[in-house]
């Protein structure tokens, strides 16, 4: 599972031998079955999470008890809260596995010190959290300027795998609709 990581890191940045020693000897491997949770609503988030395998959301559940999908996140992409883990307080938010999923997470504590060691480290970081930005902006624009059925097809041709494997009420949930608006249209894309 480290393997995949490790190739990730060296798609990413520049580093030696030495500096990619260092990195692995603080990382820690998680496994979480289907549903398993990785942090629930109130938990403090700790780590820096970087996933191998398999698929989680990020999600918050309401007072009536509704789920309101915030984010999914796939293998090679990262994961966590980062207001919990910079602010260090409970999180409003639960993460859980899609799918039997596989992730490298890190201390927080020690994600610093290797970014504050290696520089090539570091900036690979600085670019993930320039990335994380500008697709926040983009979700929030999305959510705020299109129709539902611009929503959909936005979702479907930015993330092409993520409608076979992640179930379509979660997707609706995502996208602000309900499963039904969801379904009728899908079905009038089909029709296309």
């Amino acid at each position: 599972m480290y393997e995949i990581f490790q190739k990730y890191l060296e798609e990413k940045s520049e580093l030696t031998p030495e500096e990619s020693e260092r990195i692995q000897s603080f990382a820690i491997i998680k496994k979480l079955r289907k549903r398993q949770y990785l942090l629930q609503e109130g938990d403090v988030w700790k780590y820096d999470a970087f996933i191998t395998q398999g698929c989680v959301r990020t999600y918050t559940v309401d007072e009536k008890g509704s789920e309101h999908v915030n984010s999914f996140s796939i293998e090679n992409w990262w994961t966590g809260d980062r207001e919990s883990l910079m602010m260090q307080q409970p999180s409003r938010f639960n993460i859980d596995a899609i799918e039997d999923t596989e992730l490298v997470l890190f201390t927080h504590e020690n994600f610093e010190l290797l970014c504050r060691e290696i520089p090539a480290f570091n900036n690979m970081v600085n670019m993930i959290l320039q990335r994380s930005f500008i697709a926040a902006q983009n979700r929030i624009q999305a959510s705020l300027t299109l129709t539902a059925e611009e929503k959909y097809l936005n979702f479907v041709n930015k993330y092409p795998g993520f409608a076979s494997r992640i179930p379509q009420t979660m997707i609706a949930s995502y996208l602000g609709m309900t499963p039904e608006t969801l379904s009728r249209i899908r079905k009038q894309t089909a029709k296309k």
